[in-house]
């Protein structure tokens, strides 16, 4: 049972108890499903010419934007605070303050410096790249037709407001809580709300709702979050954003999505980095406390130990890089919607596409109306047109080109209902008067009409029976025309009586056969070649539509399309789930399916591990969008297709995809370098750390040390996002592969440790290194194998492929940093001393030879990922 709004609290209004001068006063203790029309209006003091702009931008003060908040705040200040919640930022802040009680100033600023200037860093660049991705949602948000200042406009969904009039048409979401003032055979989906999947006949009523009529979802009403499956309406907006019946149950409705391959990757790679962490942070302390060594000083030397290890930028890191990407796609006309579906977009190997507009121009003309036997007809295109014209839900193409022939005379021809088209059935119905006689017209599938029909009618011929020689010359001569390339349609018709008002499912039966209508498709032109192209890529094209086999094979040979197999619905519902597993990868075509079916062959594809893309753009595909992977519509679509997609096209070809899945690419390719670089020389470093208490009589690296370290290292990440690619990484789909991240780590990660055990001996036998000095020495030797080791694994080619400006800036600066603050003031600060040449360049030729050693081995490993 639904209500609009809180029946037990009497005087509540339905949007709140704020109001503005100016706004209306909505129903108090009444709920508006029961007021009559007129009434209703009145508490809204509105007309159905809707309000005028002023009145709406007060009301939109009011009652706030239409939208149902699913987060908090998220101001720069809930943001920065926010990062405070981190344990490790707590437990450095609690290390500061222990500090601070000691008497350890230097210590308390500079703990606090470092982690104020690392939060701050990292809610800038997030919010910086959700500001770039919020900007280009928007040049794909919902729009509504509403009528402002006596004429109608288009606005953005989330500034209507109540009181407003808007017009409805198949294919909109309803953007908010309505009553109906006009309707024509309208038919919603609201099984969002009600979990059914047929979808629901609305009506408008002047009048009040029956008392048990108002306790459901009414007749006439609809709601935010259906959608408009056929037909026609306006309506005027009760209720908006959280007041919403869709609003109040929200908490229930949202439920996360299952976690992509990527965010599974991301969460296992952190899992691993603490576990790690964990283990080196509790043996340098148990160490340093068995060496009978200052606790406090043991203390924040672990807790600096752990903040080195953890990838705390991680996070940030991925954020700019999506968005970077998402920017860079926009470019292509290409708008993102969910940031993290480009790496999903980057890992896609198939792709199913529906056959008309993408694989083919939908720019279709009609070429033949025969009859039955194949023979020229008039009656076909007479009854066709009848049908086309009188339809209300969406016209297809196939419709727009039925009425541009005309044909047929239309004029003393009135409508009386319609049976709206349905994916299932695959056919619209009309029921026609003209001069007293009732005719209902069937158009749709062929074989699906021919199934229906009883007889057949022959120009010039009276009705004849369509028995089984009948059907068998049908059957031949609707497969002769699929055969040539022809997109076929039937059309039937039935007399019923003169009193019959309604049009039903049922009456579709017993039916007249008259002919069919024969449509050209051609291909794209440019579809050829992005089809070679995504198979360059390595992304396999599977086509699924609702047309026969015979079309699709002859679109799909002019292409070039190479076709391993057919599967059509009727033996798609014969097989099983892992039947229908043994046949997808050879199978290319998936013919006459419904949208459940298309949706059941990704959901299977991504069973077997494929990570899978769709693209469509009618009501039809929204069920499909959001089986897959990643879901594409175009910006023409439908508000449903639009809605349940990620990525959105401004361009419906597949060559605007190709570019797409690049970028994808490209996007983990350097997502995938902060992670090598992380687990590499960084890793090697920290293991040095907590191997170096064991051997060294002191620490081998003050906690503050330590902490500048971090700071420095994760400066010069934060232009990864920006730089190049290799071609190499955007060849073939990428995924994240842990294994590889742990075996990357677990060899240049102890390598590193080597040549960091090479400089301990260095500084303490050649050099005679004190406390100060080592530490000094192995800071800078630190930072510039944790620093420099991007330009050796950033690309298989590190001496051809140059890295990105800022990049190198970053880079550089950072090291050359840790070189001159022992010679600047801050130094003592730090425990710093100045270094001599001499032992500078040691050092260098220590980060020389380690750098040499690692690009021998990532040759290796690059070798491995081809």
């Amino acid at each position: 049972m639904f209500h609009w709004f809180d029946r037990a609290k009497p005087g509540i209004s339905l949007f709140g108890t704020t109001s503005a001068p100016g706004a209306a006063e909505p129903p108090a203790s009444s709920d508006a499903a029961a007021l009559a029309l007129p009434e209703l209006l009145r508490e809204l003091r509105t007309s159905q010419a809707g309000l005028s702009s002023a009145e709406a931008a007060a009301r939109l003060a009011a009652y706030g934007q239409n939208v149902i908040a699913t987060h908090g705040p998220t101001g720069l200040l809930i943001k920065f605070l926010g990062r405070f919640r981190n344990p490790l930022v707590l437990i450095l802040i609690a290390a500061a303050g222990v500090s601070a009680l000691t008497g350890d100033v230097p210590s308390f600023v500079i703990i606090t410096v470092i982690v104020l200037m690392s939060v701050i860093l990292d809610v800038v660049q997030e919010r910086r790249a959700e500001d770039a991705a919020e900007a280009l949602r928007k040049q794909v948000s919902l729009t509504a037709q509403v009528f402002r200042d006596g004429r109608q406009i288009e606005v953005e969904a989330c500034d209507l407001v109540p009181g407003d009039v808007i017009s409805l048409a198949a294919g909109d979401l309803i953007p908010a809580d309505c009553r109906l003032i006009e309707a024509r055979d309208l038919y919603v989906n609201e099984a969002l709300l009600t979990g059914e999947p047929y979808p629901a006949e609305k009506e408008a009523v002047a009048g009040a709702a029956d008392h048990a009529q108002a306790a459901l979802l009414p007749r006439h009403q609809v709601f935010m979050g259906s959608s408009v499956v056929s037909g026609t309406a306006k309506a005027l907006i009760v209720v908006t954003g959280k007041n919403a019946q869709l609003g109040s149950i929200a908490g229930a409705l949202q439920k996360p999505p299952p976690p992509t391959a990527f965010a599974i990757g991301v969460r296992d790679f952190g899992l691993m980095i603490v576990r790690i962490t964990i283990f080196l942070v509790l043996f340098t302390l148990l160490v340093n406390l068995a060496f009978h060594r200052p606790p406090l000083e043991s203390f924040l030397f672990a807790l600096a130990l752990a903040v080195g290890l953890t990838p705390e930028l991680l996070p940030m890191v991925i954020s700019v890089t999506l968005a970077h990407g998402a920017m860079r796609m926009a470019r292509k006309q290409v708008i993102v919607k969910r940031l993290s579906a480009i790496h999903d977009l980057g890992s896609m190997d198939i792709l199913c596409s529906d056959k008309t507009g993408t694989l083919t121009d939908a720019k279709i003309k009609l070429v033949r109306e025969v009859d039955l036997a194949g023979h020229e007809s008039d009656s076909v295109m007479q009854m066709a047109e009848l049908n086309a014209a009188f339809e209300t839900g969406i016209k297809s193409p196939l419709d727009e080109a039925i009425l541009a022939a005309k044909v047929a005379d239309l004029s003393g021809w009135t409508k009386i209902d319609e049976v709206p088209f349905d994916f299932e059935r695959r056919r619209v119905s009309v029921l026609l008067e003209n001069a007293g006689r009732r005719l209902l017209v069937v158009k749709g599938a062929p074989e699906d009409v021919l199934r229906l029909s009883s007889h057949y009618a022959i120009e010039g011929s009276q009705l004849l029976p369509l028995d089984a020689v009948a059907r068998e010359i049908a059957e031949q001569t609707f497969a002769a025309l699929s055969k040539e390339g022809f997109r076929v349609l039937g059309v039937a018709s039935r007399d019923v009586e003169a009193t019959c008002c309604h049009a039903r499912v049922g009456d579709e039966s017993a039916l007249t056969f008259v002919g069919f209508l024969a449509f050209l498709d051609p291909p794209k032109a440019g579809a050829k070649a992005a089809i070679a192209e995504l198979a360059g890529l390595g992304v396999t094209v599977k086509v699924v539509t609702g047309d026969n086999e015979q079309v699709t094979r002859h679109v799909c040979g002019d292409l070039d399309l190479d076709i391993k197999g057919t599967l059509t619905g009727p033996e798609l519902d014969k097989l099983g789930d892992e039947a229908l597993a043994a046949r997808l990868d050879d199978t290319t075509l998936f013919c006459r399916v419904t949208p459940q079916q298309k949706s059941r062959i990704i959901t299977a594809f991504r069973t077997r591990g494929h990570v899978v893309g769709y693209l469509g753009d009618g009501i039809n595909d929204a069920p499909s969008l959001h089986a897959a992977d990643v879901g594409f519509s175009v910006d023409t679509a439908v508000d449903v297709a639009k809605e349940a997609a990620s990525m959105i096209l401004l361009r419906k070809d597949l060559d605007v995809l190709a570019e797409g899945v690049r970028e994808g690419r490209r996007t983990y390719a350097n997502i995938l370098k902060y992670v090598m670089m992380g687990t590499s020389s960084n890793f090697g470093n920290m293991f040095s750390m907590a191997g170096g208490v064991i051997i060294l009589p002191f620490l081998p690296m003050l906690p503050i040390q330590i902490l500048l370290n971090n700071l420095l290292y994760d400066f010069s990440e934060t232009t990864i996002p920006l730089d190049y690619v290799d071609e190499a990484m955007v060849a073939k789909p990428r995924r994240w592969d842990l294994k590889a991240v742990r075996k990357f780590m677990f060899i240049v990660g102890p390598l590193s440790s080597i040549f960091d055990f090479v400089t301990f001996w260095l500084l303490l036998h050649v050099f005679k290194a004190d406390e100060t000095l080592f530490h000094t020495s192995w800071f800078v030797e630190s930072m510039a194998t944790q620093v420099l080791v991007i330009f050796i694994i950033r690309t298989a080619q590190p001496f051809r492929n140059l890295p990105h400006p800022a990049l190198a800036f970053s880079s550089l600066a950072a090291v050359s940093l840790a070189v001159l603050v022992p010679f600047t003031p801050l130094g003592a600060w730090f425990g710093f001393v100045p270094l001599s040449a001499g032992l500078l360049g040691a050092l260098a030729l220590t980060t020389l030879a380690y750098l040499g050693l690692v690009y021998i081995v990532r040759r290796w490993f690059f070798h491995e990922m081809a």
